[in-house]
């Protein structure tokens, strides 16, 4: 019997299988965050330059924004205008917020659009039209490309055995958040 948390998702796993499948997720979307901002910052300024605000090869708010979109958008996947368009308010919401909270009670700017290329439609340095429109088709590619990769996964595999290295990557990558914060 499935639980209400696996319906709520409609991935047609059970609940242990539910997680991993957000949880790897979550990771690839770190992960890919990382490398589009090393290709990124190679065009923009000429050099590799390690943006993470951790020390593994993910960046957070890349992470945090692929669990959203997973765990609020996936179930609307038979309306695509509607996973485009909630994607782009929840990504934008997602960079702005960010951006905004850690300027002004971190004190720590992590972007700055006002200072890269391609910065069209930029907004207090926090969001541009480029970082919308590519989180929003990140959004998408997720909805209708990762997380159906990650759900075929979860059904071929031993749950338990899924739910383990899920689980481990989700420690290391809850503790690289927290050592990084601390010696930061």
């Amino acid at each position: 019997m499935k639980s209400k948390v696996s319906k709520f998702l409609d991935y047609g796993l059970d609940i242990k299988k539910s997680i991993s499948v957000i949880i790897l997720t979550m990771i690839f979307g770190g992960v890919f965050g990382f490398i589009y901002e090393l290709i990124f910052y190679k065009f923009d300024k000429g050099i590799f330059i390690n943006r993470g605000s951790t020390y593994g090869p993910w960046i957070p708010v890349y992470a945090f924004g692929a669990f959203f979109i997973c765990v609020l958008l996936y179930r609307l996947r038979k309306k695509p205008w509607l996973v485009i368009l909630l994607s782009a308010v929840i990504t934008f919401l997602m960079e702005y917020l960010t951006g905004w909270y850690f300027l002004t009670y971190r004190g720590v700017r992590l972007w700055d659009y006002n200072v890269e290329i391609l910065n069209f439609g930029n907004i207090n340095g926090f969001v541009c039209l480029r970082s919308v429109l590519l989180f929003t088709f990140a959004s998408v590619a997720s909805i209708y490309m990762v997380i159906p990769m990650f759900i075929k996964l979860a059904k071929k595999v031993n749950k338990n055995t899924l739910f383990i290295i899920s689980s481990l990557l989700f420690i290391i990558f809850i503790l690289d958040i927290i050592i990084w914060g601390i010696l930061h």
